[in-house]
């Protein structure tokens, strides 16, 4: 039976789902559930095992580029929502043997349109803000460990994301992540269909 809340679309990457929750609006505003555990579950979001154990909320000025992260040993399965704002949301499959490796793609995500997308744990995450200050909830289903966080850089030439802003504001440690091609097959997760 499907499920009247939310409308989920497999993306052209294995395991990476938009996710569009109904929206109840009038000329008072509009209401929204963000997560309901029973109605994600039954769409695969997360896939068991998984479940969500972290939510985290940022902010970030428009023309900003976060990313592209991820956890070697802990990867992160995330929620990604954009309360404010507007942002061009981009995962990257790095699940060695999968066979979508080194594959992005991205979407808008906006306090207009209320889309979510699921990243799978496994894939680096970025984002790059269209129009702000934009404020970016998302659940995880890991724990943050600095210890374990690494990347990609942002402007790999292998990927090619196109990230919709121009002179992107980047942080000094996004600046200096690895390409891709640098990164130790050991330090990447493995692909489990």
């Amino acid at each position: 039976m499907p499920n009247p809340s939310i409308k989920v679309t497999r993306l052209d990457i294995p395991g990476l789902l938009l996710v569009e929750p109904l929206v109840h609006g009038d000329a008072r505003g509009f209401f929204v559930e963000l997560f309901r555990e029973n109605d994600y579950a039954a769409a695969g979001v997360p896939a068991p095992p998984d479940s969500f154990v972290q939510d985290n909320l940022s902010r970030s000025a428009e023309g900003v580029l976060r990313g592209l992260h991820f956890q070697r040993k802990r990867p992160q399965g995330k929620l990604v929502t954009c309360l404010s704002g507007e942002i061009f949301d981009v995962a990257v499959d790095l699940r060695t043997g999968s066979p979508a490796f080194g594959k992005w793609h991205g979407e808008v995500l906006s306090s207009e349109n209320h889309r979510q997308l699921y990243v799978p744990a496994g894939f680096a995450h970025g984002f790059s803000v269209l129009r702000g200050p934009a404020l970016i909830f998302y659940k995880c289903t890991a724990y943050y460990d600095p210890s374990d966080e690494t990347g990609v850089r942002f402007g790999d030439p292998q990927l090619a994301v196109h990230w919709r802003v121009q002179n992107p504001l980047v942080s000094g440690r996004d600046r200096k992540l690895p390409f891709l091609k640098d990164i130790p097959p050991g330090d990447l997760p493995n692909f489990a269909p």
